[in-house]
């Protein structure tokens, strides 16, 4: 589990069939074996360390549902390690499972802050609600004026100073995941109404 704070950026070293050999320096402190680490928002199992890098191994369906399939040498990731049982809890709850690879429609300077907008996947585009939560690219973020498949969020300097948001341009892929107590709600209110259990239903048995 991850909260979607950035704790750093790395950049890809060296891309294999099957894995990312990354760069980076805070994140390799307590760095282990096993380890989940967000990449992008894809969680992934560290393999091999060293050297001021690390080494995470990908899956083809990872590699070909993400935008990890994408990445050459050189190019920046955002990185997060999982989340600790003791420590503080920021952003939001963050799996790590992308749900799909959405577009950057445009970009809006508004004094220091930033508004973006994105199009996103119907896998994704079904859970947005206006001041829900959202994941970019591992980047926890705030929904605003949701409209079918697009909407926007508000980006401070210090995100922008933080992340690989920067580089990032209009009709660039990232990787989206959906908040998860969204989507569980979803799934949960909808499989109601496929056995029947609609509102009307619950209030004539005097359930609402």
């Amino acid at each position: 589990m991850f909260t979607g704070l950035v704790e750093e950026v790395g950049a890809i070293a060296r891309k294999g069939a099957f894995e990312l050999v990354i760069v980076a320096e805070r994140i390799l402190d307590d760095m282990s074996l096993g380890d989940s680490i967000a990449v992008d928002g894809a969680c992934l199992t560290v393999a091999a360390m060293g050297d001021g890098q690390f080494t995470v191994q990908v899956s083809p369906e990872t590699f070909a549902r993400t935008t990890l399939g994408d990445l050459r040498p050189g190019h920046a990731v955002n990185l997060e390690r999982a989340m600790r049982a003791d420590g503080r809890f920021g952003g939001h709850f963050v799996q790590g499972h992308v749900d799909g690879v959405g577009k950057i429609a445009s970009v809006t300077d508004q004094g220091e802050f930033s508004v973006w907008r994105f199009r996103a996947p119907e896998e994704v585009a079904r859970y947005l609600v206006p001041k829900g939560s959202i994941t970019i690219d591992g980047i926890s973020l705030t929904v605003v004026e949701p409209e079918n498949d697009t909407f926007s969020v508000a980006v401070i300097p210090t995100t922008l100073a933080h992340t690989k948001l920067p580089s990032k341009s209009p009709g660039d892929a990232v990787n989206m995941e959906a908040d998860l107590l969204g989507k569980h709600i979803f799934h949960y209110v909808r499989g109601k109404e496929t056995r029947g259990i609609t509102p009307d239903f619950l209030a004539q048995h005097g359930f609402a």
